[in-house]
């Protein structure tokens, strides 16, 4: 895949913005006093965490409060190999925060504080900075663009300049119900498709992405068609226990099954599979491989606790190919 005409000079592989927050997981209920674990959460740095923890360089550049969240965002980012060269402290606004309760079996409930936070105010101007370098990615996700006008622009202006200067520009339209309507993030994201390399949804997502078209596309090939059509090069579509395929504007189209692991925890899940691609397109693995990796991470993450805790090195890529139960001595 092409990474443009100054791959061979820039010192970041994957560079991601978007808003990270102080989250606070409780094992049972709310209503309870479950005792809280406190970590950090965020779609963009999740996957540049998992990117960081295979040994590519991967650049967070959010905006953070100028407390104690931030602090530790930024402090657990930085431990985790992510460049925070370029993310920005604001004094004047709150690190946000968000809180994860499950609240049975396996279904979680997630409570958020995000309104007017520090990652609310991203404008073009802070990210310019961080866009100036160079990149071989800059990955985005639709969670930023609701986040308000300001992060929007940045958004927008982000994939332009990336993609006119030859940059993979990826795109994780992780659509989000409590911060906007399917209707108003499809007519959002529909001007950055002419941007995209590669676009990843889930099945369910596609209808978001495509409804903004004059002829709403009914079903995921019509869909695949129309994104493909819009400029995108790769579509992912993430089926969760079905796997995943990709569809190339070539024609390609291949599928590989989800890996079967004990569910522990699914958020996170999709943030991993979008490290997993990237990584394997970073990697110049082929299509399948590529999925198989983005497959294994998210398997990963399912059967760990926490958005990006348990997400792995390289050389652990292949213990899920171990028996149940097995000790590794």
């Amino acid at each position: 895949m092409s990474t443009g005409p100054d791959a061979g000079r820039v010192t970041t592989d994957v560079l991601t913005f978007g808003e990270t927050m102080l989250a606070a997981q409780l094992p049972g209920p709310l209503t309870v006093n479950a005792e809280a674990r406190t970590t950090i959460a965020g779609a963009e740095s999740n996957v540049a965490i998992g990117l960081a923890r295979l040994g590519h360089r991967a650049a967070w550049a959010g905006l953070v409060g100028d407390d104690e969240p931030g602090r530790l965002i930024l402090r657990t980012l930085r431990a985790e190999g992510v460049d925070t060269a370029y993310a920005g402290v604001r004094p004047e606004a709150p690190t946000g925060g968000m809180l994860r309760e499950r609240r049975v079996a396996d279904l979680s409930r997630v409570h958020y504080w995000r309104r007017h936070s520090a990652a609310s105010l991203l404008t073009p101007d802070d990210l310019a900075p961080a866009l100036r370098p160079g990149a071989r990615f800059l990955h985005l996700t639709g969670i930023t663009c609701a986040l308000g006008p300001g992060p929007l622009r940045a958004v927008r202006n982000a994939a332009a300049h990336a993609h006119a200067q030859g940059w993979t520009v990826t795109l994780d339209v992780n659509h989000r119900q409590r911060l906007w309507t399917a209707e108003d993030a499809g007519k959002a994201l529909l001007p950055l498709l002419e941007h995209i390399t590669v676009l990843i949804a889930s099945d369910d997502e596609l209808p978001v992405v495509t409804g903004a078209f004059a002829e709403r596309p009914c079903g995921e090939e019509s869909a695949v068609g129309a994104l493909l059509a819009a400029g995108v090069r790769e579509v992912v579509v993430k089926r969760g226990g079905q796997g995943a395929a990709v569809h190339d504007r070539d024609g390609s189209r291949h599928t590989v099954p989800a890996l079967r692991v004990p569910v522990r925890d699914t958020v996170g899940a999709g943030d991993a599979f979008c490290a997993g691609y990237l990584s394997g397109l970073l990697d110049d693995l082929p299509p399948a491989e590529r999925l198989a990796r983005a497959n294994t991470l998210g398997a990963f993450a399912v059967a760990s606790d926490g958005d990006w805790e348990g997400l792995p090195r390289r050389d652990e890529l292949g213990l899920l190919a171990s028996a149940p139960g097995t000790t590794i001595r």
